[in-house]
């Protein structure tokens, strides 16, 4: 037998060699396009399963195919099939990176390499690849063919949802996130009006209006505001006794040019009914002695310290517009409409039949003139203060001529004054029973 001489042995190693690591190569190149393909895939179906439409559920329910149930048995599980997806692509992404390292070993070894030609291809261009192809194309072409896609990835997910360790992996992500929702929850995160209030003063943009501002600001302070600072004084509401007669009541309706009246018997503290105007539309030509008292609706009562944000809720559920306040005693204190509610979110609400009369004068720049019974939410909103220092110090009052009343123990006399938060209120007019009319002078 004829030996073999090691010199014609190494070209045969390094051919069998070379055969090796091309053949390496290839299945390196393929293994990396599939993974890509694997990550748009992923990626797409994440838009376009969380895209589609309400017609397309609805259609989808209508479907008897089996596409069209997988597609809405995922559905129904919304945060294992996101946990499905992320772990899908973080995996596959993972893949593409080593296999990507490989290749570019292979064909610019890092011994023969340029260090920065290498770092762009080997970080940017990478990165570029797998945002391009992985990320940013089949989200848009899921997006836009959300149901297509759908049923083209649903069948595949599927069974990555079951398929371990994706299924380990998928099990551990959801109970993790549920877990850390609870503590959150638990936890909360308080803030109060005040921290609010300063976060929208930091946050105040030059796009952003006066008006959108107040708009925010009303938003900010309506769950800390009670009825009875909204409210319309018993003294300055419009009310029927239950005894008039039908004419006489016409005669106030046409007067006050409200829509609904309150109805009380014998004293403006015992209202015992709320009567709407289009209620009497069928009867206006029927005779004085015809019951109207007939027509009249049971009135809802909320005490002086109901948040308006809990009273707008009640308003809505049960389709009323006009509440009752009482204080401690039952006694009615006033009223307040739905109307009330929402002006203290979006401003002054008025309508063909609201008075254009200004409720003060304004003297100059620093001095204006109020009515006694003016409300103190009024005063700071003309005045441009936000009413910290009055409300600390006002007790039950919710008028101006009251708080200085409840500030002084006493009504005071003309030209006597008070001083709360760097304001000058002056009394212009009183009587023994209340002040009638305030000078306030502002600081300079």
């Amino acid at each position: 037998m004829n030996q073999i001489e090691p010199s014609s042995i190494e070209p045969l190693q390094e051919a069998i060699h070379a055969g090796i690591n091309l053949s390496g190569t290839i299945v390196s190149f393929i293994i990396l396009f599939f993974l890509l393909v694997m990550s748009a895939l992923a990626s797409g179906s994440e838009s376009a399963f969380f895209s589609l439409s309400p017609s397309e559920k609805d259609l989808l329910k209508n479907e008897d195919s089996k596409s069209a149930k997988t597609i809405l048995h995922l559905l129904s599980v919304p945060q294992e099939l996101l946990a499905t997806i992320l772990i899908t692509n973080n995996f596959v992404n993972v893949g593409i990176v080593i296999l990507s390292s490989y290749l570019l070993e292979v064909f610019y070894p890092t011994a023969n390499a340029n260090e920065t030609i290498r770092f762009i291809i080997e970080v940017l261009g990478i990165t570029f690849l797998l945002l391009l192809v992985g990320e940013v194309i089949p989200k848009i072409y899921g997006t836009k063919n959300s149901l297509p896609f759908a049923r083209l990835t649903a069948g595949l997910l599927n069974f990555l949802r079951k398929l371990p360790p994706i299924s380990w992996l998928k099990t551990f992500l959801v109970h993790g996130t549920k877990f850390i929702q609870r503590t959150a929850k638990r936890k909360g995160v308080k803030i109060t009006t005040d921290e609010l209030e300063m976060a929208l003063e930091l946050t105040k943009q030059e796009s952003t209006s006066e008006e959108e501002h107040k708009i925010l600001e009303g938003i900010v302070k309506f769950g800390n505001t009670d009825a009875r600072q909204i409210m319309k004084s018993r003294m300055d509401i419009v009310a029927l006794e239950n005894d008039k007669n039908f004419q006489e009541v016409v005669e106030v309706i046409l007067e006050a040019g409200y829509s609904r009246i309150p109805v009380y018997e014998e004293k403006i503290d015992n209202v015992i009914g709320i009567l709407y105007i289009k209620d009497l539309l069928p009867f206006l030509f029927e005779k004085e002695d015809f019951d109207w008292m007939s027509l009249i609706r049971k009135p809802y009562f909320i005490p002086e310290n109901k948040k308006i944000d809990d009273l707008l809720r009640e308003f809505q559920s049960m389709k009323m517009h006009m509440a009752v306040v009482v204080d401690e005693y039952g006694g009615a204190s006033g009223i307040v409409t739905l109307e009330d509610v929402l002006e203290e979110i979006v401003g002054d609400i008025t309508d063909e039949f609201d008075d254009d009369e200004i409720a003060y004068t304004r003297v100059d720049d620093r001095t204006f003139l109020f009515e006694g019974r003016t409300a103190l939410m009024d005063f700071y909103k003309v005045v441009d203060i936000d009413g910290k220092e009055f409300e600390s110090q006002k007790g039950d009052a919710e008028t101006l001529g009251g708080f200085m009343t409840e500030k002084e123990g006493r009504i005071l006399k003309n030209n006597e004054y008070i001083v709360c938060d760097d304001i000058k209120l002056i009394v212009e007019s009183s009587d023994k029973r209340r002040i009638k009319m305030i000078k306030a002078i502002l600081p300079e």
